[in-house]
């Protein structure tokens, strides 16, 4: 059965939407398992004063929660921005299968722009990872958000 990753990535979209509304840096995360969503999270950084409150953080709790076990093996995690070091050991640890994301993060990225924690082979697992799916809507909220963020702070 082939997997639909843009209808998991929308779901992920839809997330980081919701962090727009709020404000936050616009990155929605989304937890499938056996084609349902278990767990959801958008960037909560600010509104909780946590620099740990990322979607992915959030959506892995949540997905945890739902299955009430740590291993999250048998999962996929979506995202709309490519993973930090922060959330790609949270991946790691979680045993994630794959993990599919819309647009890399130059700066801060632990898949391919900086680091590749999620398949470095001195750790004790290694993730599966799909990138590139819906990159031009996911590049899209980031720019404009920071477009309207500097804009903001002109005034």
């Amino acid at each position: 059965m082939k997997i639909d990753h843009t209808k998991w990535m929308q779901e992920a979209i839809k997330e980081a939407i919701k962090a727009l509304h709020e404000k936050e840096v616009p990155i929605g995360a989304v937890v499938v398992h056996d084609s349902k969503v278990i767990g959801r999270g958008y960037n909560q950084v600010e509104m909780l004063q946590d620099p740990t409150a990322h979607a992915e953080m959030i959506a892995i709790t949540s997905a945890t929660n739902y299955l009430q076990q740590k291993w999250l093996r048998d999962c996929s995690l979506y995202i709309t921005v490519e993973p930090c070091s922060m959330c790609a050991g949270a991946i790691v640890l979680a045993r994630l299968k794959t993990v599919v994301y819309g647009v890399q993060d130059i700066k801060t990225g632990a898949h391919s722009s900086v680091f590749n924690l999620l398949n470095e082979p001195r750790l004790n697992h290694q993730v599966e990872v799909i990138p590139g799916i819906l990159k031009d809507q996911c590049s899209a909220l980031m720019i404009d958000f920071f477009e309207g963020l500097r804009e903001t702070n002109k005034q």
